[in-house]
């Protein structure tokens, strides 16, 4: 086949692709999609959304997937949430904020100075939107330092993890901290956690180390946190501020492997957590670590980066899938009895977390051992594609799935073969190469 020919075919090719790749941005659904059984447990579903684009927000789904109340502010992603009652939502909310609205402090960091991040534990009034109580701080940038996690205490305090400044704290209405724990004294080498475990080492003042993006309160009065970067969730005692337990191992990826919102379900002595980068929801018996209970979604609609699981009262587990842009809630046999799925990512674009208004996380619930293990695990290959194609949605538009991701690359592949062979023809035309008898060197004078 000649040079002619070929570009012809190519061109052809990328036409066709483009034409194909407009039809479908044209009819492929991107409205939300609802599951929705007598099985599901009563009550609406509060969501905070991270957002690809700090376009977060909190939104109230009703079981038949109607919005019935959202907020949200301008350049912010959302992370926790949680309906203190039937008037009040408190939220934990990253604000990407310009480096002129910025305390000069927060702007030296080289590579990011053109803005800061602006923390904020918002208390807001459901009726009026209004922000009825907030705490708040400056980091240096968004990536990584922003507020993950939020939990209001029976005493009125709010417990915070601070992933910027790897530190966990309290404080009270007035604004003043009555307990701070700082990561640096209890992980780094020489310390007895170190000396055990060993994890990641921290390299620089602003290095991602520990991740740490989730504090909750237990009913000793320890705190229990997720230590995302080490593969660990720690439990703390305020008093001594000294590590009393630790659930999984820096680097031991069959266990746990960069978890999130870790869900102890105390008089059973598990804990539902979601295994994001494993892509699944595990049940873990805290004495053996063994799993009790493990859900990896539909075979056809595998979970993607998973960042949430609460068990609910009656056995259901309802599930944060984030790069599904989805909800769903399965039954003790992991069938989905609820679901909301954004595909266009147009209403809950990287959820981040869900909870069932009205289920206080203390519920009594049922353990894993209770219910049926689901243990449908994709494929290595399988898992691999289905990664790519949701981690695609932080470059192409969320309704763009395999196929259409397909579609892109095809073209973009045929681009690169046409510059190849203009690169191939300019390089021939200039070295007179008589070889090839589409050259001009080569025709007759």
């Amino acid at each position: 086949m000649n040079q002619r020919t070929r570009v012809t075919v190519t061109i052809a090719v990328i036409v066709f692709l483009i034409v194909s790749l407009g039809v479908q941005a044209a009819v492929v659904g991107r409205d939300h999609e609802v599951i929705n059984t007598d099985e599901r447990y009563p009550g609406n579903t509060l969501v905070g959304v991270h957002s690809y684009n700090d376009d977060g927000r909190i939104v109230e789904l009703t079981s038949d997937g109607e919005v019935a109340w959202e907020w949200s502010v301008p350049d912010s992603r959302v992370f926790a949430v949680e309906q203190l009652d039937e008037e009040t939502v408190l939220a934990a909310v990253a604000v990407e904020t310009p480096a002129a609205d910025c305390p000069e402090e927060y702007l030296e960091y080289e590579d990011e100075d053109d803005h800061c991040v602006h923390n904020r534990v918002v208390e807001i009034d459901k009726d009026s939107n209004e922000v009825v109580w907030e705490y708040d701080w400056y980091d240096e940038f968004i990536v990584n330092h922003e507020v993950h996690d939020v939990e209001r205490l029976d005493n009125g305090e709010t417990a915070i993890a601070d992933m910027g400044n790897d530190r966990a704290f309290t404080v009270d209405r007035d604004g003043e901290i009555t307990w701070e724990w700082h990561a640096e004294d209890h992980l780094t080498p020489g310390t007895p956690f170190y000396e055990e475990y060993g994890g990641p080492e921290k390299e620089g003042e602003h290095d991602d180390w520990t991740h740490m993006n989730d504090i909750d309160h237990l009913e000793n009065g320890n705190f229990q946190m997720s230590i995302r970067n080490f593969d660990v969730i720690i439990e703390v005692d305020p008093e001594t501020d000294e590590i009393v337990d630790t659930v999984g191992e820096p680097g031991n990826y069959g266990m746990l492997k960069h978890q999130h919102n870790p869900h102890r379900i105390e008089a059973e002595g598990t804990m539902v957590v979601a295994d994001s980068e494993n892509d699944r929801i595990i049940e873990l018996d805290l004495e053996s670590e063994e799993h009790v209970w493990r859900y990896t979604g539909p075979s056809s609609n595998s979970l993607q980066w998973p960042r949430d699981a609460d068990r609910l009262p009656n056995g259901n587990t309802l599930i944060t899938d984030s790069r599904n842009n989805r909800v769903l809630e399965v039954n003790p046999d992991g069938e989905i009895v609820w679901q909301f799925a954004d595909p266009g990512g147009t209403v809950i674009p990287l959820p981040y977390e869900a909870d069932r208004i009205g289920v206080d996380e203390r519920s009594d619930v049922p353990p894993g051992n209770e219910l049926t293990e689901v243990d449908d695990e994709p494929g290595r290959i399988e898992s691999t594609i289905r990664k790519w194609e949701a981690m695609a949605q932080y470059l192409l538009p969320t309704w763009m799935h395999l196929p259409q991701v397909l579609h892109v690359v095809g073209i973009a592949l045929g681009a690169l073969w046409l510059c190849a062979e203009g690169v191939a023809f300019g390089w021939r035309r200039i070295n007179g190469d008589r070889s090839d008898p589409d050259s001009p060197a080569s025709r007759p004078p």
